[in-house]
Formats: C-alpha cells, sequence, structure tokens
C-alpha cells in the first residue's frame, strides 16, 4: 500500500470517531491501539461507513513506517502517564522532524514540558483541545491547537477539512499560541461548559419547583428559547431530554436520572487556575460547588428528614411571567460565565506571552463544541470591537444588554430564595455584576481588619501613600475617654 498522510494511536470512541472523519475527508489514514481489537473494530466501521481509506496495524512499528514523512501522529489516550507512555511507543520509530499532537484534555504543563522534551529529540509536539463529543470527533470538532506552530503548519490542510465548519465565520479552529496555550483554552471552554450547564439546570429548577411546569411544557419552553438569542446545542439538547419516555418503566425518563453529577476535572482545573491567577470567576466556581454537592447524596437524603418544612411561599404565579424572567436571568448569569472564562483567558494569557486572540476562540467555538451557541457571534464581535476589552461586562452591546435583564434577573434569583430553591449560578452571577459595576465595595472594612490585626497596611481614597493605624490602642484609648 502507499503511505498515508497521518497516523492516529488511541482507538476509544473518540479516537475512533476522529480517525473516521479524517479519512472520510480524503486523507488516508493509519491507526494503532495497544489492544488489536480496537484496530479491527475501527477498520470494520471503515469499511461499512463508505470504504474510507483508513488501514490498522497491530505494532507500533508497522504503524509509524506507513505514514509519510515528515510523519505526523495524533494520540487520544487517557491524560497523565498514558500519553507519556505512548510518547514513548511511538518515539522509539520517529526520526527528526516527525510530530506528536495529543488530542486529549490534558494538563497544559505536561504539553509544556513534552514540547521541550520532544524539541532535544528533534520531534515536533502539539497539545490539540478537541471539542464536540463523539458526534463532533466524527463530524466536524471544534480544534485548538497549541504548541509549534512547524508542527500546525504540517496538517493544517487536514485540521481545516476535519473541523466542524461554520457558513458565516469558516471551520472552527486556529492556530491558538505556543506551549500548552491549546490544553489551556480547552480546559477553560470545559469551565464555561461546567458553568452554562449549571445555569441552564437552575432554570429547569425553578420552572419545575415554583413555576410547576410539566416535562412537555418544559420542552416546549427550551424549544422556542432555542429560537432566540439562547440558541444553543445544550439548549437543544435540554430540550430532547425532556422529551424522553422512560423505556423502563412509566413517566419521563429525566426523573428517574440520579441527581449526582460526575466530573473528570477540567472544571477544577479550571477554578484553580482563576485563584492562582486572582481572576474571580463566581459562576464557574459555583458550578463545580454544585457538582460536589450533587455527589453527597446520602447525606441529602438524611439532612432532607432534619429540615423538614414547605419552603414555598405559596403565592400564585404567573407562569408565562416567569417563563419570560427566567430566559432572561439565563441570559445575564451566561454573559457573565463568558466573562469570567475569557478573563482566565486573557490573564494566563498575559502571563505566559501568549498572546491569544479572545475574539478568535468565540468564533471557533461557534460549531462543533459543546458550548456552540448563536451567542458565540457576539462575543468574537465585541472582542473585534476592542481586543484590549476589560471584561465582557462593559462592551457596549452587552452591558446594555446586561441592563435590560436585571430587573428580571433579581426577580427570578429572590423568587428562588423565597421558595427555597438553590440557584448557586444564577446568584453568584448576579453578585459578581453587582459587586463590578459598583465603584465602592464594602472591601475598605476588610482592609481595615487586616489591618488591625496583622499590621498589613491599607491606602487612603484621599492622599497617597501607605497607611498603618494602632487601631487596637486608639479603640482602648477612646474607650477610656
Amino acid at each position: 500500500m502507499a503511505l498515508t498522510r497521518i497516523g492516529l494511536a488511541g482507538l476509544a470512541v473518540m479516537g475512533q470517531n476522529l480517525a473516521l472523519n479524517i479519512a472520510e475527508k480524503g486523507f488516508p489514514i493509519s491507526v494503532y491501539n495497544r489492544t488489536a481489537s480496537k484496530v479491527d473494530e475501527t477498520v470494520q466501521r471503515a469499511k461499512a461507513e463508505g470504504n474510507l481509506p483508513l488501514y490498522g496495524f497491530h505494532d507500533p512499528a508497522s504503524f509509524v513506517n506507513s505514514i509519510q514523512k515528515p510523519r505526523v501522529v495524533i494520540m487520544l489516550v487517557k491524560a497523565g502517564a498514558p500519553v507519556d507512555q505512548t510518547i514513548a511507543t511511538l518515539a522509539a520509530h520517529l526520526e527528526q522532524g516527525d510530530c506528536i499532537i495529543d488530542g486529549g484534555n490534558e494538563w497544559y504543563e505536561n504539553t509544556d514540558r513534552r514540547e521541550k522534551a520532544m524539541e532535544e529529540r528533534g520531534l515536533l509536539y502539539l497539545g490539540m483541545g478537541v471539542s464536540g463529543g463523539e458526534e463532533g470527533a466524527r463530524n466536524g470538532p471544534s480544534l485548538m491547537p497549541g504548541g509549534s506552530f512547524e508542527a500546525y503548519k504540517y496538517i493544517d490542510d487536514i485540521l481545516l477539512k476535519v473541523a466542524a465548519q461554520v457558513p458565516d465565520s469558516g471551520p472552527c479552529v486556529t492556530y491558538i499560541g505556543k506551549g500548552g496555550s491549546g490544553n489551556f483554552v480547552k480546559m477553560v471552554h470545559n469551565g464555561i461548559e461546567y458553568g452554562d450547564m449549571q445555569l441552564i439546570a437552575e432554570a429547569y429548577d425553578v420552572l419545575k419547583s415554583v413555576g410547576k411546569l410539566t416535562n412537555s411544557e418544559l420542552q416546549q419552553v427550551f424549544s422556542e428559547w432555542n429560537k432566540g438569542e439562547l440558541l444553543s446545542f445544550l439548549i437543544e439538547i435540554t430540550a430532547d431530554i425532556f422529551g424522553i419516555k422512560d423505556d423502563q418503566g412509566d413517566g419521563y425518563l429525566v426523573d428517574k436520572v440520579l441527581d449526582k453529577t460526575g466530573m473528570k476535572g477540567t472544571g477544577k482545573w479550571t477554578v484553580q487556575q482563576a485563584a492562582e491567577l486572582s481572576v474571580a470567576a463566581p459562576t464557574i466556581e459555583a458550578s463545580l460547588d454544585s457538582r460536589f454537592l450533587s455527589g453527597l447524596k446520602d447525606e441529602r437524603v438524611e439532612a432532607s428528614k432534619i429540615f423538614q418544612g414547605d419552603y414555598s411561599t405559596g403565592l400564585p404565579v404567573d407562569k408565562a411571567q416567569l417563563i419570560e424572567d427566567v430566559r432572561q436571568a439565563l441570559y445575564a448569569s451566561k454573559i457573565c460565565s463568558y466573562a469570567q472564562g475569557m478573563n482566565i483567558i486573557k490573564a494566563k494569557s498575559s502571563e505566559k506571552g501568549w498572546g491569544l486572540n479572545l475574539g478568535e476562540l468565540a468564533r471557533i467555538w461557534k460549531g462543533g463544541c459543546i458550548i456552540r451557541a448563536i451567542f458565540l457571534d457576539r462575543i468574537k464581535k465585541a472582542y473585534d470591537r476592542n481586543p484590549d476589552l476589560a471584561n465582557l461586562l462593559v462592551d457596549p452591546e452587552f452591558a446594555q444588554e446586561i441592563m435590560d435583564r436585571q430587573a428580571a434577573w433579581r426577580r427570578v434569583v429572590c423568587l428562588a430564595i423565597n421558595n427555597g430553591v438553590s440557584t448557586p449560578g444564577m446568584s453568584a452571577s448576579l453578585a459578581y455584576f453587582d459587586s463590578y459595576r459598583r465603584d465602592r465595595l464594602s472591601a475598605n472594612l476588610v482592609q481595615a481588619q487586616r489591618d488591625y490585626f496583622g499590621a498589613h497596611t491599607y491606602e487612603r481614597v484621599d492622599m497617597p501613600g501607605s497607611f498603618h493605624t494602632e487601631w487596637f490602642k486608639t479603640a482602648r484609648s477612646n474607650s477610656q475617654n
């Protein structure tokens, strides 16, 4: 057989689907997996899905040697040690100038380390975020490659065809930047995804618990929302979920799903990075905390017995008004979540000197990925208008939208609180907005306390310099007078 254009190692579902996508776009591809049955399974799929130019190999040497030079191999294996093991297996057969691409959800510093190690061996390295799940990998994901620009140029022709295609803005891929920037951007994308999902879940909870909407009504509401400013993949699938009947019993499947959310770690990494960078990200943090609390199912069941009672106000609710208010609250909260995510990326880019283009990131998230939404086009335009935008909230268009929706937003949060329904994401978003929009906060008291017990000093609003007051002595002296 003739040499193939590219190789892919790691044939779990994401790996299989991405390999088939590449083959379907006309690029002959070699595939390899430690478990031989996965190789055979992928080859069979390629035949069944249109005799695609995909070729399977059961040993790493023949796999690597089947690829044209300079060789490019994508890895899709579990993050951490398995990546290092796969690199060692492949590198033993690769030659100077060849390239390895890690397409997994890897910690960005590991990508930095590996790129340097590969450079010493004469190999090129990319860390590439891949978003869109199984369906995206097969039909067009959002791709976030970072690392060696030379390596990116090896395969940009493939990536531009394999990525999701958005009619008005092109393929959902761009060269992100140096080092681990691609992995970092994908990590924050996942953090924003956490926030998005949590806010949608809270909208559902308020409509169901306070508004008493049925699953049929919820499906109708979310379907209607998906025709306007909230048009997005997550709103679309939420509407679908409400319409699925339980095939194992009566009623709807969503009501039978255990209220315990899993996670793989990228949301936690995002929150940790926000803290390291001193960037406020309360909406994303609230979504992570909500997942932690959901995991305490047994404790919550016991707590519900202790704190029994009717927490509802019992007041009548105007359903139509509630639905409209929740829609506006969801949109306003969503702006805050994305603003926080973009600020994390901006801060890390500044720290690392990556020079990331936030508008371009919004563009490549418009298709293929889990957070794809019509809303992202607005974000791209905001950063096109002002690449140095301090915060998405102060873009003139978003600022006006927040102002137009804040009354409904406040009504929803207050209604939820008064009825004992937790809305941590919406509440955190509103508190973020209220803190950011005020020219003076209560932080003066906190700084005074720090100076009182720790002599940390403080600045004044009326004169320059750093000051310290003997608060204890002054307070005692005053009390004696």
